[in-house]
């Protein structure tokens, strides 16, 4: 029962995070950064500043999809950050680039959450159907709701992973800005606040993971 209520809590409390992730989005969407840079030009202005040359930044549909992929080397913006000169369109831009420095860098964590992807993807297809038919089949084939959780648990280690991943990227991201000088004293606080609501993101995701994790460890310990 324990774990049901951490399971619901965290359903309730990420609903109540990505609507304030929105509201916060939309907020200082409406607040203009003073040289007028749109999100495109922030991001690959912060790609020379760090001397990376070879990734891309381009445009990307949907709202809230940005996302730096290490395989293309590309920076993919949201169109509501790609051409939008605002603090919001430059925090995520910055954020963005800041996983691009992690790679150019070498840094450790990303390349560990980087060689996890063929698994987390295959994990990830395949999860929900075993731990399904572990559960019915559990007095049967008790193995299988194991196998099951041992792929949830990579995806449980990948949410783990992803947390320091993004801390840094917006640490990265909101040092740049200031020196920078895409943010003042003003619009600074409105940058760190905007990735501060998207951190919550992962860390509630990786929490409902890992208490999900420990359920079904619970399930089979009790049957096995």
């Amino acid at each position: 029962m324990s774990i049901w209520l951490i399971v619901i809590l965290v359903m309730v409390a990420s609903y109540i995070i990505q609507n304030k992730l929105k509201s916060r989005f939309r907020k200082y969407s409406r607040i203009p950064t003073d040289n007028g840079m749109t999100g495109a030009e922030i991001a690959t202005k912060m790609l020379n500043d760090n001397g990376i040359y070879d990734v891309k930044v381009i445009s990307a549909k949907g709202m809230l999809t940005d996302n730096y992929n290490p395989l293309t080397k590309t920076v993919n913006l949201s169109e509501g950050v790609y051409s939008q000169r605002s603090v919001a369109a430059a925090a995520v831009a910055a954020h963005e680039c800041g996983h691009a420095v992690q790679d150019a860098k070498g840094y450790a964590p990303l390349k560990l959450r980087s060689a996890l992807v063929p698994a987390v993807s295959f994990a990830s297809n395949a999860v929900q159907w075993i731990l399904l038919l572990g559960v019915l089949m559990i007095n049967i084939t008790p193995a299988l709701l194991w196998v099951g959780i041992a792929l949830f648990g990579v995806t449980t280690v990948f949410s783990l992973i992803t947390l320091p991943v993004e801390v840094n990227a917006s640490e990265r991201a909101l040092a740049w800005l200031n020196t920078a000088g895409i943010t003042n004293a003003e619009t600074q606080p409105m940058a760190t606040d905007a990735l501060k609501w998207a951190a919550y993101t992962y860390v509630i995701a990786a929490i409902g993971s890992l208490a999900t994790l420990l359920y079904y460890i619970s399930l089979a310990s009790r049957r096995s």
